[in-house]
């Protein structure tokens, strides 16, 4: 059955973060994600999720600066001291709240750079990156995102990041499937979860348009979920979903995968 993790940037932000820790282990979710703990102790985190029986599956990696519109350095010459201070600033909070998954965000197109530079810069960053987690059991992943969302940046299909990490090497760096992001640039996302099974390691679900839970949009979801099962997918599925409501009152679509209480 998919097992399916709460995003905590997007999910129960009816409360402060550190308190959504136990409203998801409440509604029944037996691990979380969320974008980015790192103004937070780490050890503050870890206690949240031992206090509740969660296990902490996926963040990502610091992307620059955040609030000016930055959206990652992986792909951007010229930053790789930065990134390198960034991967190596993640794997500490990886430790501490023994996190398997770590996505790597690829960044903003710079203008006036050629794509081949882009790619060059991204697989040597992501080499090093995929070094550095291995020593540190964590798997780096990369996730194409929809043009829609966020305009330029640098991955957005399924193909792309199959053959970046094709380049880089399967066993050191995996995919982040976010079957909404896929939904808006390409469709076909059980065809294209079937054809890139072997690459994914982790998945992230919302539906369309709208980004809300599944089951507000156009997306077949009980279809979907049955046929990822099928196929063996054994990761998380991450709920980055901004709830439509309440978090809690739009959580039916979870009743038939929700924990036993």
């Amino acid at each position: 059955m998919p097992r399916f993790a709460a995003n905590l940037s997007m999910m129960f932000n009816e409360a402060p973060f550190l308190d959504r820790f136990a409203l998801a282990a409440r509604a029944g979710f037996e691990a979380v994600e969320f974008l980015f703990p790192y103004e937070f102790p780490a050890a503050e985190i870890a206690t949240r999720l031992r206090d509740n029986g969660l296990r902490q599956v996926l963040f990502n990696a610091p992307p620059g600066d955040w609030a000016k519109g930055e959206r990652g350095m992986a792909a951007l010459p010229g930053r790789q001291a930065e990134f390198r201070d960034a991967i190596l600033k993640a794997l500490d909070y990886c430790a501490a709240l023994s996190c398997p998954r770590l996505h790597v965000m690829a960044g903003l197109k710079p203008e006036g750079v050629p794509h081949d530079t882009l790619t060059a810069v991204y697989g040597a960053n992501l080499a090093w990156a995929a070094e550095e987690c291995a020593k540190a059991g964590v798997k780096p992943v990369i996730e194409p995102i929809n043009h829609r969302d966020i305009p330029g940046f640098f991955l957005n299909t399924t193909d792309q990041a199959a053959a970046i990490i094709n380049a880089v090497g399967p066993e050191k760096v995996g995919m982040q499937f976010d079957l909404y992001h896929c939904q808006i640039t390409e469709g076909d996302i059980v065809k294209r979860v079937e054809k890139h099974l072997p690459l994914i390691a982790h998945m992230q679900v919302a539906d369309n348009p709208g980004r809300n839970e599944p089951g507000t949009g156009e997306v077949n979801w009980p279809f979907v979920f049955r046929r990822i099962d099928e196929l063996g997918f054994r990761g998380w599925i991450g709920c980055e979903y901004r709830p439509a409501g309440e978090t809690t009152a739009g959580l039916g679509w979870f009743a038939p995968y929700r924990r036993a209480a």
